[in-house]
């Protein structure tokens, strides 16, 4: 598959079959001809249910009007272009450790794409703080985490977890045009990887879902305290200088060295090794 190919995306419903096979322990799989933002959309669903709820949902679309990244940018997307999907979790953690689940889905995310890779290429894929996933450093997909209580709360640490990813299928050329940064999609994999042009828009969606429900029961049950160790296996800034921006201010610079078990990057300069915990990441280019 090329760049140039035409989307592999089925249609809706056969998205919506093919994820229920492959997801049995959801219990309610929808996918959209078109729709707002399916984070928005699985929010909405969850305030206005009662009673007793049966999740994880999954919430998928081929096309959103009003997609959302992080810090509330909005991005424009095609039919066939782009896999987006929304997740909906029962989370039972402190309000203080939700923050982590950033840097934690990130890397379950890539961690599950990675095996849809010939081991040789796998390391390719990477993950920049918190939770950008990159191909060759170039961005390959976004992720949306939101948090909200739920609406059937029986207890103070009984929270809703909304999951959005957003994968490049195609057009990586022209969103590299256009945004005037490296973009790359499952079509470039696929041009270099076998085995990457082997999985189809239904495994890609159910690996990563698949991932998410994994990593939130083992961290509800067993905490954080592996996260550096297992994030230093798919960390795309390890070793690079870096400066962060937040609110257009230069706030910090220095070399990434890993997260520490809150998920904040770790930056270290002449002063010491600093916890980083918002603004965005800018890779310094070496002289």
């Amino acid at each position: 598959m090329s760049s140039d190919d035409a989307p592999f995306l089925p249609d809706p419903d056969q998205m919506a079959a093919g994820l229920r096979t492959a997801l049995p322990f959801f219990r309610q799989i929808d996918w959209q001809a078109e729709t707002g933002s399916t984070n928005a959309d699985l929010l909405a669903r969850a305030r206005q249910a009662h009673g007793a709820v049966a999740r994880p949902w999954l919430l998928g679309t081929h096309l959103q009007t009003q997609g959302r990244g992080r810090a509330g940018r909005t991005w424009q997307n095609r039919v066939g272009a782009n896999l987006m999907f929304s997740c909906a979790f029962d989370v039972f953690l402190p309000a203080r450790q939700l923050p982590t689940l950033a840097p934690l889905i990130g890397l379950a995310s890539c961690q599950a794409l990675r095996q849809q890779i010939s081991p040789e290429h796998r390391s390719r894929l990477n993950m920049k703080w918190p939770n950008d996933l990159q191909w060759d450093h170039a961005k390959l997909a976004g992720i949306l985490i939101e948090s909200t209580r739920s609406s059937t709360a029986q207890v103070a640490d009984h929270h809703l977890i909304i999951i959005g990813m957003g994968l490049n299928l195609l057009d990586a050329r022209a969103l590299s045009l256009s945004l005037d940064r490296n973009v790359a999609d499952w079509a470039r994999l696929a041009a270099t990887d076998i085995q990457a042009a082997q999985s189809d828009a239904v495994t890609l969606a159910a690996c990563a879902a698949r991932a998410w429900y994994e990593a939130l029961n083992q961290a509800t049950a067993h905490g954080f305290a592996d996260l550096p160790a297992r994030y230093a296996q798919v960390d795309g800034l390890a070793g690079q200088p870096l400066d962060v921006i937040d609110a257009g201010k230069l706030r910090q610079t220095g070399i990434a060295c890993g997260i520490d078990t809150q998920g904040r990057l770790l930056l270290r300069n002449a002063d010491g090794v600093h916890p980083v915990s918002v603004g965005e990441i800018s890779v310094r280019l070496r002289r």
